[in-house]
This record gives structure tokens, sequence and C-alpha cells, in this order.
């Protein structure tokens, strides 16, 4: 399945206890030998009664993350097209915490409620004394300021003037291990062409760049929102398509509205003996 081109293999658990290792992971997402994909989502079963299913996100190097948007709206239309519930609002746990996705009636389209963005550095979490609207670090003699946020997963978003000009590829890999994120980061590069919308490319951790992230997104427009900048509502241009944000301020949940589309179905047989690739 793809959202806006950030494509994903999605495994339907909800019947079977399957463990999938970070081995098996990687060789899945590998474009040549495996199936290919930026992330493995996977659907279990849950064992409380106020939600409708789990949901797990594998990177394509094996780590496990709490948060993908475009996956959360692939894992909506996945359930539905595959029969396991009939729901419009569909309640989801992940490792972040708990999600709810709205299936659009007549659009196709998702939206995700992504909860309330938390600005706390223990929360991103990021390396920092107190909390700032900007942070400011040096990198190869140069000053670099970005904002910080968590919408379940960390995130350091970057204004530029153009998201063209080759600080993605520079930028992009250094932060995202940079020692002020012990536990990575995702980092995104704005382009803010008017106060309703916004271009953006983010290089995710765990994966690199992708043509599109929704988690990016919200991070991104809550920072811009929250800067000044924009208004409640934007949209967001990725080299995958547009997303729909919108933010009410602090205190209210970040909501984030696109499409999903599923590519193909078939099987795998999943090996655990298989040796790593060289």
């Amino acid at each position: 399945m793809h959202g806006l081109g950030n494509d994903f293999v999605v495994f339907d658990f909800s019947k079977q206890v399957v463990n999938i290792s970070a081995l098996q992971a990687t060789n899945i997402a590998d474009r040549h030998f495996g199936i290919g994909c930026d992330q493995i989502l996977i659907v279990e079963a849950s064992n409380r009664a106020d939600i409708d299913f789990k949901y797990r996100i594998l990177n394509a190097d094996g780590s496990e993350v709490g948060q993908c948007g475009n996956g959360a709206r692939c894992f909506a239309r996945f359930v539905r097209d595959q029969g396991l519930t009939d729901k419009t609002s569909i309640a989801v746990e992940t490792v972040s915490g708990d999600l709810m996705l709205h299936v659009e009636a007549g659009t196709g389209l998702i939206a995700v409620d992504m909860g309330i963005p938390n600005f706390k550095p223990h929360a991103i979490p990021l390396l920092a004394e107190q909390q700032q609207s900007v942070y400011r670090l040096e990198l190869d003699g140069k000053a670099v300021e970005f904002f910080a946020v968590s919408v379940g997963n960390p995130h350091a978003v970057i204004r530029v003037d153009d998201v063209d000009s080759g600080l993605v590829e520079h930028l992009g890999p250094v932060l995202e291990s940079h020692t002020l994120f012990p536990e990575r980061a995702n980092i995104g590069f704005m382009q803010i062409q008017d106060r309703h919308n916004i271009r953006l490319r983010v290089y995710e951790r765990g994966v690199g760049e992708t043509i599109a992230c929704g988690s990016g997104a919200c991070a991104a427009v809550v920072c811009g929102i929250g800067a000044g900048y924009l208004e409640n509502t934007v949209t967001a241009q990725l080299r995958g398509g547009e997303l729909s944000i919108s933010w009410a301020g602090p205190d209210h949940p970040v909501m984030m509205t696109g499409p999903a589309q599923t590519v193909f179905t078939g099987e795998i047989e999943l090996n655990e003996n298989h040796e790593p690739k060289p």
C-alpha cells in the first residue's frame, strides 16, 4: 500500500501470532531482494474493549517506531478492505498511544486524529535543559535553527527558503542521528509559501528521505502554527502529493486528512534461518 508514495507492506496478524525479526523486516523492505517498502505495518488483535486493533510499525532497518501518519491511513483502508471491520471510526493502539482513524464517506479520504503534540524536551526526546520555541546548534561551523516536537515520534523541523536547495541531503542524515536526539529523529524541511500552504521534505529516522511523511507534515504544521507563520488549517505539499493538516492550538489534537491506496496483495514465506545479505 502507499499513502502519497510513502509505501508499506501490511500484514494481517489479527488471527495469528507472528513475530517478524529485525532481519526479516530488512529483507522484506529491500527493494531488490524483497518486496520493497519504507515501512512494515502489522495488524494485531486487541485485548481492550475500547480498541479495535493493535497497530505496529517496523522501519526498513528493522527498528520499531510508534507513529506513522501515512501508515495509519493505509491501516484504516486495509482493515476495511480485508473485511476485518465495517466501522468508519476505528480505534487503534500503538506503542506511542491510541489513535482514531476516520474513513470519510464518498471521498475515500481518511482522517487521522494524531493526538496532542508534545513540545516538552523529555517527551520528544531532546537533550535540552528547558523547552524553547526554537533550538539552535552549530554544524560545520554554521548555526542551524530548528523547532522540535513529538507527535508520537520525535521530529525536528527546519524552516528553509527552498526545499530543493540541497539541505535535505546534507543536514538530514546528520541531524537524524545527532546526539541531541537519543532516539534519533525525523528531520523536516519546511518551505512556507503562504499562511495556508507549505512545501515539505522529510528525512525519516531509520529510513532516509521518503516522498511523503504524514507525521512529519503534522509536526511541520503545528510548529509553523505555534510560531505564528501559519493558519489553523494548512495544505502540506510533499513530493508524493498533498495532505490537509488542522490544529486548533495547545491542548488540541492535530488532524491529518489524505488518501491511501492498495497496490497489490500476495503471499511471502518468512524464513527464520536466512542469512543477512552481504
